[in-house]
């Protein structure tokens, strides 16, 4: 990633496919940070700008952890979610398993409203809210609460591309109020349950799931709107 050209390059696959691998990445946090400003700066947050981590319980956060992680997008409890991450594997001598997990949101969505036109109106209206908590003098909440699928419009009548942002994390999500029929619509907390029961469903499937075994030397660079990210245990 040298030239501009092969920044283009780059730049265009992630827009048509929503992820890519970069080869050849020097093993250290120094050039894979170099690498991702290439394109972006680098969105300062409570975990700081860049950072590498491992498995470590005491920071209270299950990406810190060995533990099973569904499909889901990062930051749902930023007001403005982070738009683009980068994976490196630096090391992996030990232990077993730390695939990752990639899924397409967009189709998804597409495939909910498909089958489920109901299921996918509430996935769509229905604002819930997420939070960062858990650690010493960290919480953290949207200004306001969104759905799961935004819309470009309101009108959930328009065709699936009117879908450009897909904010899912079960769990930094935060409770659903009893009374949110009151407040939004008609819809109860059980049917958003039903609709997301659906949307899950849709995420876990074998044609959905796309699962890479990462290795030093190859970054994975996602758009997070879109693409759903997890790991196995």
């Amino acid at each position: 990633m040298t030239s501009n050209e092969g920044v283009k390059h780059w730049t265009a696959l992630l827009q048509s496919h929503g992820f890519t691998y970069i080869d050849g990445c020097p093993i250290t946090t120094s050039a894979t940070k170099s690498l991702l400003e290439r394109i972006a700066f680098i969105k300062p947050t409570h975990y700081g700008g860049f950072w590498d981590f491992t498995s470590d319980l005491s920071l209270k956060d299950t990406a810190y952890t060995s533990l099973a992680l569904g499909a889901h997008t990062d930051t749902t409890y930023f007001s403005e979610p982070a738009g683009l991450q980068m994976f490196h594997l630096l090391s992996h001598t030990e232990g077993e398993g730390g695939a990752s997990l990639l899924v397409d949101g967009f189709r998804a969505a597409k495939i909910l409203k498909q089958k489920f036109p109901e299921a996918f109106k509430i996935l769509s209206t229905f604002k819930i809210s997420s939070h960062a908590s858990g650690n010493d003098g960290i919480h953290l909440r949207p200004d306001f609460g969104r759905p799961v699928l935004n819309l470009v419009s309101s009108d959930a009548s328009l065709p699936e591309e009117a879908v450009y942002q897909v904010r899912w994390n079960n769990d930094d999500r935060a409770v659903l109020p009893a009374n949110s029929t009151s407040r939004q619509s008609e819809v109860s907390v059980d049917a958003w349950y039903d609709a997301a029961r659906k949307w899950v469903d849709i995420l876990r499937s074998a044609e959905s799931e796309y699962w890479e075994q990462l290795r030093p030397g190859r970054a994975l660079s996602n758009i997070i709107k879109n693409m759903n990210d997890g790991q196995p245990s």
